[in-house]
């Protein structure tokens, strides 16, 4: 294990935080030792300057290869490296990742997925067949996988995906047109998840918070839940602005919004 300084201004995706240092681990067995947050790519993170403990995956969790019934994949792989290798080797199932940024590890914590045009979801515990956790595996199936959320404790090492052969191309295409129209600032996506029947960015908009800004960090006019940086803004401008948004929604429609945004103090 070795140390980086990470700023997390110029690192995660929001462009909010600041130079902090970061633990990288080099092995599955300095995993087991991890007691704090795992940062990822940061695209889905808000971090506070203030924070501590955080931990990153070395060049050794980079990594992918194809075995006679699955796919082997680093934890630290992109969503873009994966997609780009399941078109060249023509697999498919994972060509939603086409519109998902941050790497393998992250988005199988939280369990991360997109609608296809013709409202097929595609989420990523649909894909496993097993995940290594802090070395070791575990069938995916006894991991509690739901929307947005898994119960994994630890830190994932590496997946296991299904081999199926034939990349979906139109897929790729509906995801590539879905980003189209996500907001270009520094933003860290969806801001809360969608509440069972409804939608968080209807509800935003609903009590006036589209295009709605504290400071320099605001809810998007493209779109109302997603959150972004306006320029040079704070982790407490965030903050504020998501209490509002949390405070607002549940006056008006009695509904408690749940963040789909990592949250680091």
């Amino acid at each position: 294990m070795h140390t980086r300084i990470i700023d997390f201004s110029k690192y995660s995706s929001l462009r909010v935080g600041a130079p902090i240092e970061v633990q990288v681990l080099e092995s599955p067995h300095e995993c087991s030792q991890v007691c704090g947050h795992i940062i990822g790519k940061a695209n889905n993170l808000l971090v506070s300057p203030h924070a501590s403990n955080l931990y990153m995956l070395d060049k050794h969790f980079s990594f992918i290869h194809i075995e006679s019934t699955c796919v082997h994949i680093g934890a630290a792989m992109s969503s873009g490296q994966i997609c780009s290798f399941f078109k060249k080797h023509d697999l498919g199932g994972m060509e939603f990742l086409q519109g998902l940024p941050g790497s393998l590890g992250g988005i199988i914590k939280m369990n991360a997925g997109l609608k296809d045009k013709r409202g097929g979801m595609h989420e990523i515990d649909k894909r496993l067949l097993e995940v290594n956790i802090n070395g070791i595996w575990i069938p995916s199936d006894t991991l509690g996988f739901g929307y947005r959320k898994s119960a994994i404790e630890g830190v994932i090492c590496a997946a296991k995906i299904h081999k199926i052969e034939g990349f979906r191309h139109e897929l790729t295409q509906d995801f590539l047109s879905l980003r189209a129209h996500h907001p270009k600032k520094p933003s860290c996506g969806s801001c809360f998840k969608n509440p069972v029947g409804d939608y968080a960015g209807r509800l935003l908009e609903s009590v006036g918070l589209r295009g709605f800004r504290v400071g320099n960090m605001g809810f998007a006019q493209e779109h109302a839940n997603f959150l972004v940086n306006l320029g040079n803004g704070t982790f407490e401008e965030a903050i504020k602005l998501i209490d509002i948004a949390k405070r607002r929604v549940f006056e008006s429609s009695g509904i408690e919004l749940e963040c789909e945004v990592q949250i680091i103090a």
